[in-house]
């Protein structure tokens, strides 16, 4: 049976499982349609183009997992950001870990989807938000919300902030020979409420792993959020990560996105601006060797006057590796004032790594500053030989250069320690250690 039949067929198991006279049943049973119309996405359709998911859809994936194992926090430590406090999401293998975790409802809510769905208190902000920014028709986001049940929660009131940061993570440990996870979260920001927030998906396992995920960030007036993807994955870990960010009046919304590791990553991030004096941050370094892929897909959708949007992705490339950035800015009509900025930067450090990049504006208005750009190119041998002869080793050299190609992306990251660890990462990817922070 092919994946998308399984997937279509193990909905109506799901539907047992879940509150049929809830009103989330319509939007899954409407979505699942959507999907079924719809399919996969393939390399015929142009936003997918340079990705293709023909490899995924081949492996009989368990839907469902039967059983989780229990993890010691030690054996996990690793992948959590311990340096600092924060409050914890755990799942494991998709089911939520208490064990692992620290949630809290002192002022601000930071818990469970599946407690958002089944509990009253929190229905009006279910039916206000759930669903409401995410695509109707991008057929994996649909896919997502037809099995939405379990995931992050975070509301943050007006004028609130959480006394931590916030820790999202999803640990999957090879129970099953090949296990799809569908995490759905849903980030509520209101009127001068503030929150910074970690995400990362991490395999423990060989086995074959595939999560597709959505995040729905909404961001009311004045209100500031600061969104950290940690991707360091396993070589037979897949991940499709779909984040809709909904900006009002004087907001700032910033994503970084550290891409290292994993068999297939594609991230599609949405910024939709319905507001004025809007700021929208879009950052990320990538650093990938023997056939890993990633694909960044982002959008900015300016539609009110008197806003800013920054994009700025660094790729470096190894081995058989494939990057691919498709970068695209929006400016209606009424957009005046805009001042948009897209960049994409890519070095190749082996002939047989690929990358395919295309920014894109389309502006209707006229009173804009917009500006986007992409390099490929190598390391410059004449720096390369200045550092040489100043008594650095080729090797060390050439990591200094590559960590120099990719500062301008990290000093923005706003979690010291968060910045201590992108830094080692960076380092023990390019395999050496400089003995400083950038």
């Amino acid at each position: 049976m092919e994946l998308k039949d399984k997937l279509i067929s193990s909905f109506l198991a799901f539907e047992n499982q879940v509150d049929l006279d809830h009103p989330v049943h319509e939007v899954r049973s409407e979505a699942i349609k959507n999907f079924e119309a719809k399919g996969f996405p393939s390399k015929k359709e142009e936003a997918w183009k340079y990705t293709s998911l023909k490899s995924i859809e081949k492996v009989d994936f368990s839907i469902f997992p039967k059983e989780t194992n229990a993890l010691e926090y030690k054996d996990v430590k690793k992948f959590f950001l311990h340096e600092i406090d924060t409050y914890k999401i755990v799942f494991v293998d998709g089911v939520y870990s208490s064990y692992l975790s620290e949630t809290t409802h002192d002022g601000v809510d930071v818990c469970l989807m599946s407690a958002a769905f089944s509990k009253p208190m929190y229905k009006e902000v279910i039916e206000k938000y759930f669903n409401k920014v995410a695509s109707k028709d991008e057929s994996l986001t649909t896919l997502n919300t037809a099995f939405s049940r379990e995931g992050a929660y975070i509301y943050i009131p007006k004028s609130k902030a959480p006394r931590k940061p916030i820790q999202i993570l999803h640990l999957a440990t090879g129970n099953e020979a090949a296990l799809m996870l569908q995490p759905r979260n849903l980030i509520v920001v209101e009127e001068n409420a503030e929150v910074q927030i970690i995400e990362r998906h991490q395999s423990l396992t060989t086995n074959e792993v595939f999560t597709n995920a959505v995040t729905e960030i909404f961001a009311a007036k004045d209100a500031r959020v600061d969104y950290y993807k940690v991707q360091n994955d396993a070589p037979t870990a897949s991940l499709v990560d779909n984040t809709y960010i909904d900006q009002k009046t004087n907001s700032q919304v910033r994503v970084h996105t550290f891409s290292f590791g994993g068999k297939l990553t594609r991230n599609n991030l949405n910024y939709y601006q319905n507001g004025e004096h809007i700021d929208s941050t879009l950052k990320g370094v990538t650093i990938l060797g023997e056939k890993q892929h990633v694909d960044h897909y982002t959008l900015v959708h300016h539609a009110q006057p008197n806003c800013e949007s920054h994009q700025d992705y660094k790729g470096i490339y190894g081995d058989s590796s494939t990057g691919v950035f498709n970068g695209k800015i929006i400016v209606d009509k009424i957009a005046q004032k805009t001042n948009a900025f897209q960049q994409n930067n890519n070095i190749l450090i082996s002939d047989k790594a690929t990358v395919n990049t295309k920014p894109q504006l389309e502006i209707f208005a006229d009173d804009v500053k917009c500006s986007h750009g992409c390099t490929i190119g190598q390391l410059d041998e004449d720096a390369l030989f200045y550092l040489q002869s100043r008594g650095i080793p080729k090797k060390e050299a050439r990591a200094l250069m590559m960590y120099a190609f990719a500062n301008n992306v990290l000093e923005s990251v706003r979690i010291p320690e968060l910045k201590v660890r992108i830094n080692k990462l960076i380092a023990s990817k390019l395999g050496v250690n400089l003995g400083f922070d950038l």
